[in-house]
């Protein structure tokens, strides 16, 4: 939508929305605008969000810690255990998606000034958000820093299956006169009571997070064929876990899907890795959804949550990265070297002139 489209709408939608008394907005991280509307009501918000592009804007605007030697940028294909090339790239990484999607929200900062009339950037209002909920667990993710205000809930749409009929055929069009009496034919079957059937034994998924999570949920070994955006990432993480096979889309053919099923399906390691990682996800105090409701009620009650902010949010980037303190030890270092050499220069000429003032005599 464009900025005069979303102008024009706004200024309607503000005035419905001030005539009605709302606690607190919920919004997605990777649209812009909710945390404007936000602002303009003086209301605290939420964001959700799986990830952004090299988590740049959970890095930059979240000040959330991802150091880039064992934590892998999004859509770098690579894991938490990296090889030295592997971390050159991974930085590359990082550097390269922060400057394209850094170049892209660049135009909306002129956009957040103009609205909130004062001169600002859309990272520094997004930093205002209290509680950020990530769709994702220690399930599916490397080990990384976290901070309070930052919860997971990946896998909060996930819910035990409802019986299925005995045959299932997804099928669009006209009713074979063949078919059995105990086949159902549907325009869409529901994935997740698919998963949880008993008789399921191997998801073939394109990588989506909301199908690797009810894959996890209900423990069913994948075989991934990504296409784009997080879907290759998601497959990795899974291949990782020992859970997934994992298929290049360009350049696969029948024969290495159906071997990729089969390992899938045959070696148990597979499975039972998918059963480890669906006991972790269920072995939770609390459950998904559940945590993502006490903290949206949290934040409604409170009228805000920004005693889990860091104080990082109040340093500019060079105090962020302690980069004063470091010049300034190196300044302390090298005045200090400095004044020993003249003071061992100074020594070893009066030690030298003592010296031949003694032959002399």
């Amino acid at each position: 939508m464009r900025k005069k489209q979303m102008k024009f709408i706004g200024r309607e939608l503000m005035a419905r929305l001030k005539k009605s008394t709302y606690d607190v907005l919920f919004a997605d991280l990777i649209s812009p605008c909710g945390d404007l509307i936000a602002l303009k009501l003086n209301i605290p918000f939420l964001f959700t969000v799986r990830v952004t592009p090299a988590s740049t804007l959970e890095r930059h605007c979240g000040k959330m810690p991802v150091p880039p030697s064992y934590v892998p940028a999004i859509m770098s294909g690579l894991t938490d255990r990296m090889s030295f090339g592997e971390r050159v790239k991974n930085i590359i990484s990082y550097l390269v998606q922060d400057y394209i999607y850094q170049s892209w929200w660049g135009e909306w900062d002129s956009y957040y000034s103009q609205v909130l009339g004062r001169p600002t950037t859309r990272c520094e209002v997004i930093g205002k958000a209290d509680i950020w909920l990530i769709r994702t667990y220690w399930d599916f993710e490397f080990p990384l820093p976290f901070l309070p205000n930052f919860e997971f809930v990946g896998g909060l749409h996930c819910q035990p299956a409802k019986p299925l009929p005995e045959v299932l055929w997804r099928h669009k069009g006209k009713r074979p006169e063949t078919l059995g009496a105990n086949t159902r034919l549907y325009e869409w079957i529901p994935q997740n009571d698919l998963l949880g059937h008993p008789k399921t034994k191997a998801f073939i998924t394109h990588g989506g997070i909301n199908g690797i999570y009810e894959a996890i949920y209900h423990g069913v070994p994948t075989v991934g064929i990504p296409m784009f955006a997080d879907q290759p990432d998601n497959i990795e993480h899974m291949k990782a876990k020992g859970m997934a096979v994992g298929l290049d889309i360009q350049t696969m053919d029948a024969e290495d899907l159906v071997d990729a099923v089969k390992a899938v399906i045959l070696n148990a390691t597979y499975q039972e890795n998918a059963m480890r990682l669906s006991q972790i996800h269920h072995d939770q105090p609390i459950k998904p959804l559940d945590r993502a409701v006490f903290w949206i009620e949290f934040v409604v009650c409170q009228k805000e949550a920004k005693h889990l902010r860091a104080a990082a949010h109040h340093l500019t980037w060079y105090q962020y990265h302690s980069l004063d303190v470091i010049a300034f030890l190196i300044g302390c270092m090298a005045v200090f070297i400095f004044i020993a050499v003249k003071c061992c220069l100074f020594c070893c000429r009066k030690c030298g002139r003592i010296i031949r003032k003694t032959k002399t005599e």
